[in-house]
């Protein structure tokens, strides 16, 4: 398979139509190399327009929608991200290389130690895998500048947002399907955030996000 071949249709047929054109984001999705951070059974798959399986039950996020995530959250280079679900190491990656310093939560004992080989085997040394829970944050190394959650939430806990620090900011896919949105949370003040709708999509739920309580006649 010309796997740059691939790479160039993904790019000009599924990222730039989803208003994805962000020079450094294209440029990035063209250096780092996606089909290195899927399961070797799949690398033909790697540039598809879908949610690929990783392998005990999680999925990589289909690149258009990792493509938007990554354009609006506007990452700089003094930035501090956390992402909460490492997966196969791929956001991780795509967040690294235009970020100071990147924590990547994983829960999955396996997949953290797939993330972790796929980022070393790219030469990505400033990403640190933890395993862990991330559902509510990672309050050890907070606050952060970008917090991108990979996995859907049915609503943003209190515990996540006020790890971001004054005028950080956040991407997350909010609510149960069918009705999820992406959204954008920036925080304004010491008890404000800023949110703004960018898109809608449905994927596959956090491990252990909180549930919205449900409402007992």
């Amino acid at each position: 398979m010309d796997f740059e071949q691939a790479r160039f249709k993904m790019i000009e047929q599924q990222i730039r139509p989803w208003e994805v054109l962000d020079p450094a984001v294209l440029d990035l999705l063209s250096v780092v190399r996606r089909e290195d951070f899927v399961p070797p059974a799949l690398r033909d798959l790697a540039f598809t327009d879908m949610e690929l399986p990783i392998g005990n039950g999680q999925s990589m996020l289909a690149p258009k929608i990792e493509a938007r995530m990554l354009q609006e959250i506007g990452v700089r280079k003094t930035d501090v991200v956390l992402e909460i679900g490492s997966g196969s190491g791929y956001m991780a990656a795509l967040l690294a290389s235009k970020a100071e310093y990147v924590v990547s939560i994983e829960v999955d004992p396996e997949l953290a130690r797939m993330a972790e080989k796929n980022l070393a085997r790219a030469g990505i040394a400033n990403v640190s895998v933890e395993v862990g829970d991330g559902a509510r944050g990672w309050p050890e190394q907070a606050p952060y500048d970008v917090i991108v959650i990979s996995g859907s939430l049915p609503e943003l806990p209190d515990t996540i947002l006020s790890q971001l620090k004054l005028g950080g900011r956040l991407v997350a896919i909010v609510g149960e399907a069918p009705a999820m949105s992406v959204q954008l949370v920036t925080r304004t003040d010491e008890d404000a955030w800023s949110r703004v709708n960018l898109f809608e999509t449905v994927v596959a739920p956090l491990a252990n996000a909180e549930r919205r309580s449900a409402f007992v006649f």
